[in-house]
């Protein structure tokens, strides 16, 4: 039998086309650097609704339905939509599927979710399982810090390695080689990789050595040096965690320079109050649908290497002493044509 995978890696001999993207944000998202490649900026973090939740649902439906019209694909040819959030039970896009009304599956990478997703979209399209699939991940400030953290009215110090909760979502939908300019030609998926790093007001120290991991297979299992791809996107590692990764990749033999970025140091800047820089699903998950697509869309970017990052911890886990396993997924974005 002839295997597509090697090592760590998936690679796609017709690659599956992103059809369409669309990026929904909050306030403080759209007063941002990138607040010119996001299609929705937000008024307000609630929306008119009786809870952030609700708003959240209700951000990640409207991403989806302009991302199903950017990629001119009715609901009805939809085969399956994939998505998640931080909340228990991904109850967001479990509510937000209830209303787009298609086959679901409900994932949960913590912030590295828009890149399973994607993963997973693209093994759908290419194995024949499906001909459309959308996918969204999201985040909302106020209902991760409830969650995990104290409720937003405590007024809580925040230390300078806390990173800020994006109000975000990124949607995309994922159709047949050929139908678009914006292709998935690979996928590194990621093991779990915890050193023990047991502070969840400091996630990006804990999700570094994951980042460091997949983006080391992905090179040695493509055979690939850093200088095939435009731009390599982190997501989620910020102020932290960032240089962390950097200074990991070179123990392997790895210089990725100035190519190498991060999403959570691209959505905030001085002005605004990150601490350390973003995070949340809905962070990578914004910068993908928005800058990077637009940018692969309009030919500045040719190839580029997204490695969103997921801390998967909770609550409970913390609550009991337990360290921080984190995961990273790559996706490769190339530009057809």
């Amino acid at each position: 039998m002839t295997t597509k995978k090697n090592g760590q890696t998936i690679g796609f001999s017709n690659p599956p086309a992103v059809l369409g993207a669309a990026a929904v944000v909050g306030p403080k998202e759209g007063a941002g650097p990138l607040a010119g490649w996001f299609d929705v900026v937000k008024a307000d973090r609630l929306l008119g609704m009786k809870s952030w939740e609700q708003a959240e649902t209700k951000m990640v439906e409207e991403a989806v339905n302009l991302a199903l019209a950017k990629a001119k694909v009715r609901h009805q040819d939809v085969d399956f939509f994939l998505g998640g959030d931080l909340l228990n039970q991904i109850v967001v896009t479990s509510f937000a599927a209830r209303t787009l009304d298609v086959p679901f599956f409900g994932l949960y990478g913590a912030c590295a979710t828009v890149a399973e997703a994607l993963a997973l979209a693209a093994v759908l399209v290419d194995g024949g399982f499906a001909v459309n699939v959308a996918l969204a991940s999201s985040s909302h400030h106020d209902t991760a810090e409830r969650q995990y953290r104290f409720p937003a009215e405590f007024g809580i110090q925040r230390p300078v390695t806390a990173q800020w909760t994006a109000t975000a979502v990124g949607a995309a939908v994922v159709g047949p080689h050929g139908k678009g300019k914006v292709q998935v030609t690979h996928v590194t998926v990621g093991r779990v990789v915890d050193y023990g790093q047991k502070d969840p007001m400091d996630l990006g120290a804990a999700m570094a050595p994951a980042a460091a991991d997949t983006i080391a297979r992905h090179f040695e299992d493509t055979g690939r040096d850093p200088e095939a791809y435009d731009l390599i996107l982190s997501g989620d590692l910020a102020a932290v965690g960032h240089p962390l990764c950097v200074e990991l990749l070179e123990r392997k033999g790895l210089r990725l320079d100035n190519r190498f970025v991060d999403c959570g140091l691209m959505l905030y800047d001085d002005t605004q109050e990150p601490v350390a820089g973003a995070s949340g699903c809905g962070c990578s998950a914004s910068v993908f649908a928005g800058y990077l697509f637009k940018n692969l869309e309009q030919g500045r970017f040719k190839r580029v290497l997204l490695v969103p990052t997921g801390a998967l911890h909770s609550p409970t886990s913390c609550q009991q002493g337990e360290s921080i396993p984190c995961v990273a997924h790559a996706v490769v974005l190339e530009r057809s044509g």
